[in-house]
């Protein structure tokens, strides 16, 4: 892709050369199959009520540091006393300013599943993720063709992670399914120009299964935000630098938490269960 998501996916294979060269793939592996059993990141997201994905991100490729303190642990505590079903670690170092070793630091801190969102390009990536002790992963469907993203989905899958198949278009959606993804996230923002689109999951939830569940990214600020994307469908927000700019992240948490649709004591469409957690 051209542009800055063309250079951040530059960056992401740079980032993964460099560290293969210091640990080879074959011993990622070993790590990643000794590590701690993975916590079921599909139920969270399925949980009664809006669900947030609170992230966890050091700084924004378009506006720079979100904060001058950045301590993991401390913030993934925060998050999850607000109320969070599960949370976002930014691995993607030249961009965002995170590191891998961020998501162990955070899965040691709380009891939440992990999920590593980096532009994922390459099994490395995803063995790693596995051996800090996430998850879940996030596959951005524009960000890969098709072969190289059932490639990875199917890699991850047999590492027993949960998979976050990313999407911004109907044509994606249909990807999405194709490939099976049992999780779909809804990016707001556009990635070739940045526009933002919150009416995205709305248009979107009804060309995707009731039983799959969608889970809207970017641009969530307000309550009455979160309100909006739970009556039209999302099961759950992903929500990041409002969090992280944000003087009192739990009550944050708990506010979006919170923001049921008026007259609606469940989501404006129900999913079911499915045998299938990715």
């Amino acid at each position: 892709m051209p542009g800055l998501i063309g250079e951040l996916i530059e960056a992401a294979h740079r980032q993964t050369d460099a560290r293969r060269a210091e640990v080879a793939l074959p011993e990622l592996e070993a790590r990643a199959a000794a590590a701690p059993a993975v916590r079921d990141f599909g139920a969270a997201l399925r949980a009664p009520g809006l669900g947030v994905i609170a992230e966890l991100k050091p700084r924004s490729p378009l506006k720079g540091p979100l904060t001058d303190d950045y301590r993991p642990a401390d913030l993934a505590r925060r998050y999850e006393a607000g109320g969070a079903c599960a949370l976002s670690v930014l691995a993607h170092t030249e961009g965002f300013g995170g590191r891998p070793e961020d998501l162990a630091t955070v899965r040691e801190a709380v009891g939440l599943p992990v999920m590593r969102k980096d532009f994922i390009v390459d099994e490395y990536q995803i063995a790693e993720a596995r051996a800090y002790g996430a998850d879940a992963v996030l596959l951005v469907v524009a960000a890969l063709d098709e072969q190289r993203l059932a490639e990875l989905y199917a890699y991850a899958r047999d590492l027993g992670l949960h998979v976050l198949v990313e999407v911004h278009s109907e044509a994606e959606a249909g990807t999405a399914l194709a490939l099976g993804a049992v999780n779909i996230g809804v990016n707001h923002r556009d990635l070739r120009d940045f526009r933002m689109d919150l009416g995205l999951t709305g248009r979107l939830r009804s060309r995707i299964p009731a039983d799959r569940v969608l889970v809207a990214e970017s641009g969530v600020r307000t309550p009455a935000d979160a309100r909006r994307l739970r009556a039209d469908g999302a099961d759950a927000v992903l929500v990041g630098e409002t969090l992280m700019t944000s003087p009192d992240p739990a009550a944050t948490v708990a506010e979006l938490k919170n923001a049921e649709p008026k007259n609606s004591a469940s989501p404006a469409t129900a999913h079911g269960t499915t045998e299938e957690t990715s």
